[in-house]
């Protein structure tokens, strides 16, 4: 019987990279799609979802979810449309997304938990909004923002990496709730496009001047909620401006992820101590019993206008390597999004 289905491409992690990921770290393997079983399904990969946590994944070492070992296919979200079905779960023709790893196409049990596939209504907007808003980035945001970072309306937040995914969610569903909101990203265009395009506040330009003098003249009240995404000097600069009870949602470092040396720490955490404030570590996973709660407020919130859902979208799955090194070289404005085929 002759396999119904064009050979699958995929990276898989050849090496554990040492700094800036290189195309050397990647192995471009190609194999037949394995035919669906009884409840299975195969889903033809539309779209990839390239995220800062990725890089962390390709190390070894303990973390909130095991490393990508060396010949597996790189770990990741994707959207995509099942070609073959199996499974009473989902039809031809069904929009899904789950954990695709980096390939063309996804063959396994419809209820595979790693995978983790729901059903997406693609008329939603732009479909890429499934791997963004109403994804892994908008659900970071939600839960980061109302149960880790607890903020309400009168709140100063302060939120890094202001023009990326999970920053530009933040700052709006911060504005919606009555929040002063502060971005900080990297050059005038992302400062720009924060402001003007996502309604926040101000946003700092931290390659244009110290951080810490910005901060206190667009946040004079002092900082009552900090959503970290980028960890360093700015989460430094901003634990020196926090007010009494602040709380502090560590989210993400990506400029600690490709750092030869040891990650650097915060040095002005007795700040913690002397405003009786609160640092606290979020990994999205542990909201997924309640992932269908928030999408479904923030697609209304899409619909009516409230929230926009702006992705950066690459063409070529064989761009893969070079395309996930764009998140580390600040060139993205909003979700990077790899497109890998045509529905």
């Amino acid at each position: 019987m002759t396999n119904a289905f064009p050979p699958n491409q995929q990276f898989r992690l050849a090496a554990r990279p040492s700094g800036l990921p290189r195309r050397e770290d990647w192995q471009f393997h190609e194999e037949a799609v394995a035919e669906p079983g009884e409840g299975g399904i195969v889903v033809k990969v539309l779209y990839l979802s390239l995220d800062p946590a990725m890089r962390g994944w390709m190390n070894e070492g303990k973390s909130y979810i095991r490393p990508v070992a060396i010949g597996e296919v790189m770990r990741a979200g994707g959207l995509g449309v099942v070609i073959a079905s199996r499974s009473p779960r989902f039809a031809v023709g069904d929009y899904v997304t789950g954990g695709t790893g980096v390939q063309r196409y996804w063959s396994g049990q419809a209820d595979d938990k790693t995978a983790g596939f729901i059903r997406i209504d693609p008329r939603l907007g732009n479909v890429t909004a499934w791997l963004n808003a109403l994804g892994m980035p908008g659900m970071t945001a939600w839960f980061g923002l109302k149960e880790v970072g607890q903020a309400k309306a009168g709140d100063t937040v302060v939120v890094s990496g202001a023009a990326g995914a999970v920053g530009m969610t933040v700052g709006q569903l911060a504005k919606a709730m009555g929040c002063r909101v502060v971005g900080i990203a990297g050059g005038q265009d992302k400062c720009r496009f924060v402001v003007e395009q996502l309604g926040f506040d101000a946003c700092i330009d931290y390659k244009a001047g110290p951080v810490h003098a910005a901060l206190k003249e667009h946040c004079p009240q002092g900082v009552d909620v900090y959503f970290d995404n980028v960890g360093g000097d700015i989460l430094d600069a901003v634990l020196a401006r926090i007010n009494m009870k602040a709380r502090i949602v560590i989210c993400g470092a990506i400029s600690q992820y490709n750092a030869t040396d040891k990650v650097k720490g915060p040095a002005n955490y007795l700040s913690l101590l002397v405003n009786r404030a609160r640092m606290e570590g979020m990994v999205v996973f542990d909201y997924a019993p309640r992932y269908a709660e928030a999408a479904q407020q923030m697609a209304q919130m899409l619909m009516e206008g409230k929230l926009k859902s702006v992705e950066y979208v690459v063409d070529g799955f064989e761009t893969f390597p070079e395309s996930l090194n764009l998140l580390f070289e600040g060139r993205n404005l909003g979700k990077l999004v790899l497109k890998v085929a045509d529905a």
